[in-house]
């Protein structure tokens, strides 16, 4: 039975405490809506972390924006913010909703991206978008497991995200009209995670307040699906040796693709695509 957060600004029956989830009620929850939110997951000085690094990140992503033209309708976004020195090895090794993803994806998974959102005053981007996030769809192919991470409060006047509930199970896309209408918002206090199927409908609100609207969007995978950015490479491979077994499995460490002949023949335990990674 969802034991509802008491906390709640709009009391929905996919919405419970982080301490008290279970997998039951992630099963239930996600069958039933496509979506659930644990409320207070993370805490407020972590919280703070996260908003302070994200300063930093946005302002070396947009410059690569603009120098590279590609501004419109990009603002607010920054992507691929895995960092040796920032918040995100950190909140990696706290290995959130571990249970809950290893039950969608059937094991082991990787990160396939982690992305921040600062929904500016107005702002528009293309995640206003009505849209899921996986092209193809295939009903019942667990393939992509989505996380929102709320750094802000999320309400209606800043721009909560709205998601079409059961709207995984339906291939066709509704109309503007339809979703707005019919879709629910995920209303929740800062710290808290969203995990929702990447079939559903969803956009994002718009944010009608001074203040922004931040958070953090990650996306994971079964190993043998390629990542959307190859962090192990980009992190290198040698700082891969520092870091700990779950942060190694979650980055992709375990499941990379050799570039070479010498990388390809190399003893078991040495192998860049790891066993049991499906």
């Amino acid at each position: 039975m969802l034991k509802p957060a008491t906390s709640n600004l709009i009391n929905m029956k996919n919405k419970v405490l982080y301490q008290n989830r279970s997998l039951a009620d992630f099963v239930a929850a996600f069958d039933a809506y496509g979506w659930i939110i644990y409320e207070n997951a993370l805490d407020s000085d972590f919280v703070d972390q996260i908003n302070h690094d994200l300063e930093t990140a946005y302002q070396v992503r947009r410059k690569v924006q603009e120098q590279n033209g590609i501004m419109t309708d990009m603002n607010g976004t920054l992507h691929h913010i895995l960092e040796r020195d920032n918040f995100s090895l950190k909140f990696i090794e706290q290995m959130y909703c571990d249970e809950e993803i290893s039950h969608f994806l059937g094991g082991k998974y990787i990160m396939n991206g982690m992305n921040g959102v600062i929904n500016g005053r107005n702002d528009n981007s293309y995640l206003s978008n009505v849209h899921r996030d996986i092209r193809t769809y295939v009903p019942n192919n667990r393939t992509l497991l989505q996380m929102i991470v709320t750094l802000d409060n999320f309400g209606v006047l800043n721009g909560a995200t709205h998601f079409l509930s059961g709207s995984h199970k339906k291939e066709r896309k509704p109309t503007d009209e339809d979703f707005f209408e019919q879709a629910d918002r995920a209303i929740t206090p800062k710290g808290s995670i969203i995990l929702f199927d990447s079939n559903i409908w969803h956009a994002t609100g718009e944010n009608h307040l001074p203040t922004p609207r931040r958070a953090l969007t990650l996306g994971f995978t079964r190993p043998y699906i390629k990542q959307q950015f190859d962090y192990p490479r980009y992190l290198g491979y040698e700082f891969g040796n520092h870091l700990t077994a779950n942060q190694r499995q979650v980055i992709g460490y375990n499941a990379r693709v050799p570039a070479s002949l010498n990388e390809y023949y190399q003893p078991t335990h040495l192998r860049m695509y790891q066993q049991g990674q499906g």
